[in-house]
């Protein structure tokens, strides 16, 4: 079972990505903050959880949480200010969407910009060890899935619905062979084109 908190305070806001490793499509990041004491029986670090735990969990979080927001920042962008700068943006444009101003964040991770002086510790695996985090990894994982295969359809030519845009062998192959399209990361592709 995850720890509610990483302080005994409200507000606590978890934080953390999906996406940063693909070569097709934006980096996604999500911030929750969950009701003081919640917790889930099988909630945990999305990476950990079956697609379909992750669906479930992904309706229950949003039903349960004091406040949630996700936003996404394109690969035109990743590629103009790079992948780590483009995590950062993310979650900052997260904590400028909520109504209600964390006294915490904690994100998943050793680094973070923080732009809104709101305290925060950075905490490696935190999707594995504090609820808020692995309820915000399993958002970003989730949105960020359903928007790849949304996708899939229009990008048909690289297989999408099933690599989700990771640099599979596969995937590589199909760049090889089809080149990239507008929303593929050119600086993740220019070592296989």
């Amino acid at each position: 079972m995850l720890q509610n908190r990483y302080l005994d305070i409200e507000l606590e806001c978890g934080i953390d990505e999906s996406g940063a490793g693909p070569a097709f499509g934006p980096v996604v990041a999500a911030c929750v903050i969950m009701p003081k004491n919640w917790n889930h029986p099988i909630l945990n670090d999305s990476k950990k959880l079956s697609e379909k735990k992750r669906i479930f969990l992904y309706d229950e979080i949003v039903r349960d949480c004091v406040e949630y927001s996700i936003s996404e920042v394109p690969s035109d962008k990743i590629d103009e200010i790079n992948i780590l700068q483009a995590r950062f943006l993310a979650m900052d444009m997260c904590v400028k969407k909520l109504k209600n101003i964390p006294k915490h964040l904690i994100i998943d991770g050793n680094r973070f910009y923080n732009i809104y002086n709101i305290p925060y510790t950075c905490i490696v695996k935190g999707d594995g060890l504090y609820t808020s985090i692995a309820a915000a990894s399993v958002l970003a994982k989730v949105y960020r899935d359903r928007l790849i295969e949304s996708l899939s359809n229009k990008y048909n030519k690289w297989n999408l619905e099933k690599n989700k845009g990771y640099l599979t062998k596969e995937h590589i192959n199909l760049i090889n062979k089809n080149g990239i399209s507008e929303l593929h990361r050119k600086t993740f592709c220019k070592n296989f084109l």
